[in-house]
């Protein structure tokens, strides 16, 4: 599964300005949500509320090199759950999954 944050939108009427784009690589399945900050607290907290609760978790997360994506809480739970972290190489955002084409 892959996960990336769209860029800065309009705010919205419940505070949220961002985009969590996660994506099954297998079933080319994009899920998006809505999100207040790009903080790694609340990109992991959406990750095990809206991906991991219906989904299951993961075997490998994808992302690109944010420091949200890199930090010690995503770490953590990353480790925690048991998921392979990988990232893509500088310069290479189009590795990381289809969500900008949603």
């Amino acid at each position: 599964m892959a996960l990336d944050i769209l860029v800065p939108l309009p705010v919205t009427t419940k505070g949220n300005r961002y985009v969590l784009v996660l994506m099954d690589y297998f079933a080319k399945w994009p899920e998006t949500i809505p999100i207040p900050d790009q903080e790694a607290s609340t990109v992991a907290e959406e990750l095990v509320r809206s991906w991991n609760s219906c989904y299951g978790v993961p075997m490998i997360l994808h992302s690109d090199q944010g420091t949200n994506f890199n930090s010690a809480v995503f770490t953590e739970l990353c480790k925690l759950l048991g998921i392979l972290k990988t990232r893509t190489t500088a310069l290479q955002p189009e590795s990381i999954c289809h969500g900008r084409e949603i």
